[in-house]
Formats: C-alpha cells, sequence, structure tokens
C-alpha cells in the first residue's frame, strides 16, 4: 500500500471523527434542551415565578458549562430565554413582551448565563490543561525513568518505542536509527509512519498535523541530526518535542555504551595480544641463542668445505635475523603493556646515529649513507636505545624500499625546543591513504606486498617508542619517488 494511499485513508479517518464531535455536540445540545424543558414542564406545573425558573435555568446552565463548555451552555441559554419568554413572561403562551421590566430582566438573564458559562467554561478549560499539563510531566518522568533502566546490551529502538507507546498510550510509533539502517515500530504502525520517520531524519523536519494527530521529529544532538521519530495520536506538539529530546538522549546514551564497550574489548584484546608476543618471543629466544652459538662454532672450526661453509654463514645469518626480529617483538609487547620505562637522559644525537649504522652496516651497504648534522654538539632529551631502533628502522626501510645504489641522507638539526632527525630515500612513492596508516601495527602498503617482504611491525615499534619518549614520527612522500620519514624529539634541556 503507498504512502498517498494511506494518508489518504487517515484524511478520511479525521473526517469521519470530526463528524462524530459533532454528532457528539448535537447530542449535548439535545440533552440539554431536553433537561430546559423538563425543568420548565415542572416548574410550570408548580406555578414559579419568572425569577425563581430563571435562576433554575441559570443553575442548569452553568452546569452545562462545567461539563460540556462554552458553546453548549450559550445554545442552551437562548432557549431558557424562549422557554422563559413562552411560559413565564405575560402573555404567557406568547413570544411577545409588553412589559419593558421583563425585557431587561431578559437581557439579564442572558448576559449573566453568557457570562457565567463562559467564566465556568474558561475555568474548566484551565484545570483541564492543568490536569492534562501534570499527567504529561508524570508520563515524562516515567518515560526519562524508563529510559535509564533499558537493557544497554540490547538495540535500545525496540525498547524506546515500547515505552513511549505505552506511557503515552499513542496509537503508532517508529523510530529511525541511521546507523543501523532500521526503524523500530509500536502499536499500530504502517508505511506511512516509517516514511515519516525516515523523512524527519533525512530532511531534518518537525512538521505536526492535527487533522491526523501525526507528529514527525528530527532527533538532534550538539546541532546535529542523529535520527527521527514519528508519533500518532492525541499528544501536544510540546510533549513531541520533549520525547524527541529523551529519545536523542536515550539513543546517544546506548552509542557511548556501546563505543566503551569496543574501546574496552579492544584494550582486552591488545593486551592479550601483547602478552602472546612476550610469550613467543621469550619461548623463541632459546632456541635462537642455540642455533646461533652452534652455527658460530660450526664457522670458527675452519674445517667445512665450500658448500658446507656457505650453508652454516646462511644458518648463523637467518638466526641474526630472526633474533632481531623477536627482539622488536619483545620491545612491541613491552611498550604496548607499559612495561618499559623510557629513560629520560640527555643523548647525543651523533652518537645515536652511529649505533643504528653499526646496526644497518650490512642492510645499507649497497646504499651510499650522508650524514647532514650542522651542529654536531646536538643533545635531546630521550632514552638511547629506543632513539637507535626508531633510526634503525628508518635506516631498514630505506635500504629495503629505495632503488638499488640510490643514496640514503640523514639529516639532524634544531627546530625551535626540538631535535629534527629525517631520513631520506629514493623509492618508490608512499600514498596519501597509506601515509596515515603506516605506522598501524601490521599494516603494509599494497603495492609492497608482493614486492618487499616483511612483517609490517618496524614502524609500528618507532611510533611507540617514539610516543614513548614524548616526540612524534611520520612520513612525506613525493609524487613518484622520494620518501622521507622524521623523528622530532624534545632537545635536551628543553
Amino acid at each position: 500500500m503507498s504512502a498517498v494511499t494511506v494518508m489518504s485513508f487517515r484524511s478520511i479517518a479525521g473526517k469521519w471523527d470530526l463528524r462524530q464531535r459533532v454528532l457528539v455536540i448535537i447530542g449535548q445540545i439535545a440533552g440539554g434542551t431536553l433537561a430546559i424543558a423538563l425543568l420548565t414542564v415542572a416548574s410550570f406545573s408548580l406555578h414559579f415565578e419568572l425569577s425563581s425558573a430563571g435562576y433554575l435555568y441559570l443553575l442548569i446552565i452553568v452546569l452545562i458549562a462545567l461539563a460540556w463548555g462554552f458553546w453548549q451552555a450559550t445554545v442552551i441559554s437562548f432557549v431558557a430565554v424562549l422557554c422563559l419568554n413562552y411560559f413565564f413572561t405575560q402573555p404567557i403562551f406568547s413570544f411577545y413582551i409588553a412589559n419593558t421590566q421583563d425585557w431587561i430582566a431578559f437581557g439579564v438573564f442572558e448576559v449573566s448565563a453568557l457570562i457565567v458559562s463562559s467564566q465556568s467554561a474558561r475555568n474548566t478549560l484551565h484545570m483541564r490543561e492543568n490536569f492534562l499539563q501534570q499527567q504529561s510531566i508524570e508520563r515524562l518522568y516515567e518515560l526519562s525513568r524508563g529510559t535509564l533502566l533499558l537493557n544497554l546490551h540490547q538495540t535500545p529502538g525496540p525498547q524506546i518505542v515500547q515505552l513511549i507507546q505505552h506511557i503515552f498510550n499513542l496509537e503508532a510509533v517508529a523510530l529511525y536509527d541511521p546507523l543501523l539502517g532500521r526503524v523500530d515500530k509500536a502499536g499500530d504502525c504502517s508505511e506511512t509512519e516509517e516514511h515519516l520517520a525516515r523523512g524527519a531524519y533525512l530532511q531534518d523536519l518537525s512538521y505536526d498535523d492535527r487533522l491526523t494527530q501525526t507528529s514527525q521529529r528530527s532527533l538532534r544532538l550538539r546541532g546535529r541530526p542523529t535520527g527521527g521519530l514519528a508519533l500518532r495520536g492525541n499528544i501536544t506538539p510540546a510533549i513531541a518535542n520533549a520525547l524527541t529530546s529523551l529519545t536523542a538522549i536515550a539513543l546517544e546514551r546506548y552509542r557511548s555504551f556501546e563505543r566503551e564497550s569496543h574501546a574496552k574489548a579492544a584494550h582486552q584484546s591488545e593486551e592479550l595480544r601483547a602478552a602472546v608476543l612476550d610469550a613467543l618471543a621469550h619461548a623463541f629466544k632459546t632456541p635462537l641463542t642455540t642455533i646461533r652459538t652452534a652455527s658460530s662454532g660450526l664457522l670458527e672450526i675452519g674445517s667445512l668445505n665450500g658448500t658446507e661453509y656457505e650453508l652454516a654463514q646462511l644458518i648463523d645469518q637467518q638466526s641474526i635475523q630472526l633474533n632481531t626480529l623477536v627482539t622488536r617483538l619483545l620491545r612491541t609487547a613491552r611498550l604496548d603493556e607499559g612495561k618499559f620505562q623510557a629513560r629520560k637522559e640527555e643523548v647525543d644525537v651523533a652518537s645515536v646515529i652511529d649505533s643504528a649504522l653499526r646496526e644497518q652496516a650490512d642492510r645499507i651497504l649497497s646504499h651510499p649513507v650522508e650524514v647532514d648534522m650542522k651542529d654536531s654538539l646536538l643533545k635531546v632529551q630521550g632514552d638511547f636505545s629506543l632513539m637507535a631502533t626508531i633510526i634503525s628502522q628508518f635506516l631498514d626501510n630505506a635500504a629495503k624500499y629505495s632503488i638499488s645504489g640510490s643514496k640514503i641522507d640523514i639529516a639532524a638539526a634544531r627546530r625551535h625546543s626540538e631535535i629534527l632527525i629525517s631520513v631520506h630515500n629514493e623509492g618508490p612513492a608512499i600514498s596519501m591513504t597509506d601515509r596515515e596508516k603506516i605506522f598501524e601495527r601490521f599494516y603494509r602498503c599494497s603495492g609492497s606486498k608482493e614486492v618487499v617482504p616483511g612483517t609490517g611491525i618496524g614502524l609500528s615499534i618507532a611510533k611507540k617508542a617514539a610516543n614513548a619518549q614524548h616526540g612524534h614520527v611520520w612520513v612525506i612522500s613525493g609524487e613518484d619517488i622520494e620518501t622521507t620519514f622524521f623523528l622530532s624529539l624534545p632537545q635536551a634541556g628543553g
């Protein structure tokens, strides 16, 4: 069924409700007229005078105004005037009034009836409004308390719409959650309410249709739309606005809880991963040490033939590489767990660069290296071993990814209160997307996965090591070739 068809049905239903209301008013006027007729018969039979009958009529009019409203009381007052004129004013059984005083009496009676009925209706309306307002406040309080008791481990939408529909006795409630891409419904919901809820969010609308008693609201929090709400039932726009605010707060509370739960789960997962890495690294250390000792011993014996010597040398080299990898894993685990305490001491930048160059001597053997340090006495506030790890990782990356035989430039200079160290190489450019992720653990650029072997943990270690010393690492890359990695650390005494 289309939305237009449903709206047509709603319009017809609204007209039917209006017709029913008109029939009720007509019935009330008929009932009041009957009461005036019975009172007239009784008063006439008991030979009441004009004043006595008038007071009784006035009492009936006040009661009607209190019970049914001003317009019904006004119509009945005119009926009462006609009865007074016809049955109690000389000449009786005639609408002719001979005495001027009777005209004055009729005028006073009618004005009094209108004033009393108007005031009674106004007081009744005021009392009704106060009652409805108090009732609405109590319902809003009940709803706010209900939203605080929501089960945050379950989707909030179905719980919220059920609460609103039950507490405010609405015909239909629909809630659109854009993050989940779903519409939750309660009551006699149709496609119309679903469209209204979605439209309220997508178009940021707030609209009330009093004919169909339908309201749509855009849920907003901190100035931006966060969902849509559609309501059908007898509620005021002010209550609809209050329901919207409470719904938006309830949704945001659930989303905050969900983010916190995810963060907690990620933290626990990270702790578990660090513990596993630490255990594996320690488990690998002993056999690697044995292999290294055995291979070194074989090489020292010197009785191996050419092929045997090459195999022993290969084992020795690979055991060194494995030992370096295990050491990095241990550092990563300790940095993640916060077990590694970075030293805060004055570190000579030139000494750190020399240490890193010695560690990577075999890897950068085919690359000419140029060190640019205009101030050979540069000192930073940091940890020597962590700094050497970072620069060594930069050199390792430069050797692996740069063009064979190309130059590697290392520079160090003072920038305000920091020392800036850079390692530049001529290799494939790193895309903007990869630059944002390259320091994440196990991440590797799409273009290098199949070309250069690696684990994707080296740069993540460099980042954590820099953070542990209150420093920063980043990368800048050209359009085609050239990449530069940077490390900034506080200078000594800064």
